[in-house]
């Protein structure tokens, strides 16, 4: 991620560590109680590395068969790329996967306990990102999956360190939950090609931690990140013969055809901060 993107988040959290003294007044900390807020900040996904399409050929469920010429060469040698193609061929070039900001609404409640807080938050919202595979063929012809996050969202459980001044650092993690909507492109105009699942439920899991500092007795703010996984592969391309000749590939499968499918876990992390009025 950019240092311009974190140097904000930092900011933010050096205000937060540095408010809580001057703020509080001569009672005791206390983290007990509901809260509700927002966060804002930045989403981002890993670098694709060697990311490929996977085929059922002979119509058995799963993904393992390889789509051959009529000389037996895999069909798909030319290989992939991490995003979407500017061409038919490789040498085209590949636009990337999109990071983008995202933002989270939540509603939480803490229960403290000496100098341990513990709690569980609900957050949802959007993050603006999406992640794209690119598939060539020797025939040749490119073949894209993206998917992207309509909406997310995730049910946390938190586990903090209070000091005396209000500054509390926190591990967390849970359940977390996106719709993802998919789409696929082609330049091969031969075969026909059938999307099923376009929108898919991502169940999954979150982890991470941050620091959250009470400025008032009614307001904290802090930062926050968050690595995610969403479990996905409901989606898939079914191709047909279309007005392709006996000799195409996709025709001389066991099956006649196939489905077109790119694996079942969709990673992000996020970077934010945090604000919540505590009541």
């Amino acid at each position: 991620m950019k240092l311009t993107l974190i140097a904000p988040l930092g900011a933010t959290l050096a205000l937060a560590l540095a408010m809580p003294a001057a703020a509080q007044d001569s009672a005791p900390v206390d983290w007990t109680g509901p809260y509700i807020g927002g966060s804002f900040g930045y989403n981002w996904q890993k670098k694709d590395g060697g990311e490929h399409m996977r085929f059922d050929a002979d119509a058995d469920g799963d993904y393992d068969d390889v789509i051959r010429t009529s000389t037996g060469a895999n069909a798909f040698s030319p290989g992939t790329c991490g995003g979407a193609a500017r061409g038919s061929t490789p040498a085209s070039g590949c636009k990337g996967d999109k990071n983008a900001i995202g933002w989270m609404g939540h509603v939480g409640y803490d229960r403290q306990f000496g100098n341990i807080v513990a709690g569980v938050v609900a957050e949802a919202g959007q993050a603006y990102i999406d992640d794209k595979v690119t598939e060539y063929s020797t025939t040749p012809a490119f073949y894209t999956m993206r998917r992207s996050i309509d909406y997310n969202a995730n049910l946390r459980a938190r586990l903090g360190y209070t000091t005396s001044g209000g500054i509390m650092p926190y591990i967390t993690g849970g359940l977390a939950y996106a719709k993802v909507k998919n789409n696929f492109s082609t330049s091969n105009g031969a075969n026909s090609f059938t999307e099923v699942d376009r929108k898919e439920d991502g169940w999954g899991y979150t982890m991470g931690g941050g620091i959250e500092a009470k400025v008032s007795n009614n307001f904290s703010i802090g930062a926050r990140y968050l690595w995610t996984r969403y479990n996905v592969g409901d989606y898939r391309v079914d191709v047909g013969a279309g007005t392709a000749p006996a000799t195409n590939p996709f025709r001389l499968t066991p099956s006649g055809g196939a489905s077109i499918n790119r694996g079942d876990k969709f990673d992000t992390q996020s970077v934010m901060v945090t604000t919540s009025f505590r009541f």
